[in-house]
């Protein structure tokens, strides 16, 4: 094939992407709003969306309200065009979300079901991936794949969980966990994917550090529409940098790591939220805990921005229950901060449930949509 035939069919596969990523991303649309927000001809959108509806990813919906000339024709994606599963194992726990092409959530789940190495722990989450499928009536027909959310190191050029202390897991390939899926799979670091969920669907975010406080630390890098994974795929592990020069003990064998002062077990051995609403109604207690931790807070966070020069979005248990408190880091941060900023740059993630999960399921339709 020549060179200027292979260009040419590229061109082509990336419009097709970008005119189908539009759509799932815009909901109901019409060809000139995707020629103009696109900035692609009016004939070349008419004959892709022509080539997408031929496919059955995507169909018209009847006519677009009149803006005083002919009523173009509504465009959406097709509902029998696919959907995809998140998964998000944690230490005691499996978050399960299933996602429509649009990123709209259909259903979540949170199933305690605490890790063990082995067979029996997969089946189990099989099983019980399975009878989530169920109860949200989506067949395995129209499951594209399934995104699997792990606490640790993901190697995608070696395919495998390389590291991940808090499950105590070591070179696990990812073939020895997808066996028991009948999906195609694909796999995130925890904190990747919700860097990827928060990043993914929003248009103004060029480039942030995610945060991830739940009950380990966590980060990841997202710029322009992409995870940065680093040389060997540890960008963005903030947990387990020093904070305290010998300080606690952290689970990962060392000492003074970011994680040891900052994971959510910092503040409640239990619900986040119960701790958050002591903290609403002004209990001492909790108050303590919140200076202590919000000063350890912004010493990561200050030195986070000041090396990336980006924005910070807390997320994790932590990051979702904040709210109105973010301004204490902010204000912390702020102190810190050589250059007078006032902490705007930080903020709390979009997505308050299940984001790695979520991450995940979203990975699998950007897969899907490259494909296209």
């Amino acid at each position: 094939m020549d060179k200027k035939k292979h260009t040419n069919m590229e061109v082509k596969k990336k419009n097709r992407n970008d005119v189908f990523r539009y759509i799932c991303r815009n909901g109901m649309v019409s060809n000139p709003d995707i020629s103009y927000g696109l900035k692609l001809s009016l004939p070349t959108v008419t004959q892709i969306t022509k080539e997408l509806i031929e496919r059955g990813l995507v169909e018209e919906m009847g006519e677009m309200e009149s803006t005083g000339g002919r009523r173009a024709k509504a465009l959406a994606v097709s509902g029998n065009a696919g959907k995809a599963i998140g998964l998000d194992i944690t230490k005691n726990h499996i978050n399960l979300v299933l996602t429509e092409l649009t990123g709209k959530i259909l259903k979540y789940e949170r199933i305690f079901l605490p890790y063990a190495a082995g067979d029996d722990y997969y089946l189990e989450v099989n099983q019980k991936t399975e009878r989530f499928l169920e109860d949200g009536g989506c067949s395995k027909e129209c499951v594209l794949g399934i995104g699997l959310s792990f606490p640790g190191i993901i190697d995608l050029d070696k395919e495998l969980v390389a590291d991940s202390h808090i499950l105590g897991v070591n070179d696990l390939p990812f073939s020895a966990v997808s066996r028991f899926f009948p999906y195609p799979c694909l796999f995130l670091n925890d904190a990747n994917a919700g860097a990827y969920a928060e990043g993914i669907q929003s248009e103004s975010m060029n480039r942030f550090f995610y945060l991830s406080l739940s009950n380990t630390v966590g980060g990841g890098v997202y710029s322009n529409g992409k995870l940065e994974q680093g040389s060997n795929f540890r960008c963005g592990e903030a947990g387990h940098m020093t904070i305290v020069p010998d300080g606690k003990a952290c689970y990962c064998g060392k000492q003074g790591c970011l994680d040891a002062y900052c994971s959510a077990k910092c503040l409640a051995d239990g619900k986040v939220e119960d701790f958050f609403e002591r903290l609403k109604q002004g209990e001492g207690i909790a108050a303590s805990q919140w200076e202590q931790y919000t000063s350890y807070l912004a010493i990561a966070v200050n030195n986070i921005h000041m090396v990336l020069d980006c924005d910070v979005v807390l997320g994790g248990y932590v990051g979702s229950c904040m709210g109105e408190f973010i301004q204490d880091i902010r204000d912390k941060v702020s102190l810190r901060n050589t250059f007078s900023e006032n902490g705007s740059f930080i903020r709390t993630c979009r997505h308050k449930t299940g984001e790695a999960a979520l991450g995940a399921s979203l990975n699998v339709i950007e897969q899907f949509i490259e494909q296209v």
